[in-house]
Parts: C-alpha cells; sequence; structure tokens
C-alpha cells in the first residue's frame, strides 16, 4: 500500500516532504506536494502530519 496526496485539498504547506523518511514526496509547479506511490513504504508520517487531512491511503 502508498499513501497519496489529493491534490485539490493541498495547501502546499510541505510539511508531509519534511518528514518523509524515504523522500518520496516532491514539490509541483504549482508548490503542491505529490507522492511517488511506487517509492512510498506506507509509514504514515505524512497523513499525520498534514493539518487539511489531505492524504489518504490507497
Amino acid at each position: 500500500m502508498s499513501h497519496r496526496i489529493t491534490e485539490a485539498d493541498c495547501i502546499a504547506c510541505g510539511q508531509c516532504q519534511a518528514v518523509c523518511p524515504v523522500d518520496c514526496i516532491s514539490e509541483q509547479d504549482d508548490g503542491k506536494r505529490v507522492i511517488a506511490e511506487d517509492d512510498c513504504i506506507d509509514c504514515g508520517a505524512c497523513a499525520s502530519i498534514c493539518p487539511v487531512d489531505c492524504i489518504e491511503q490507497v
């Protein structure tokens, strides 16, 4: 399993990227973040820190 950021709800705060232990979250041109789902280890660190709860498990 992995996690996904719901782009419509992301506020581009970057907190998720800072806590990812495998560095699989990157910034898009609009400042929002995206998770490389193939590299995600499903630790949940990003989901637990997201202030708008826009990260879901897939």
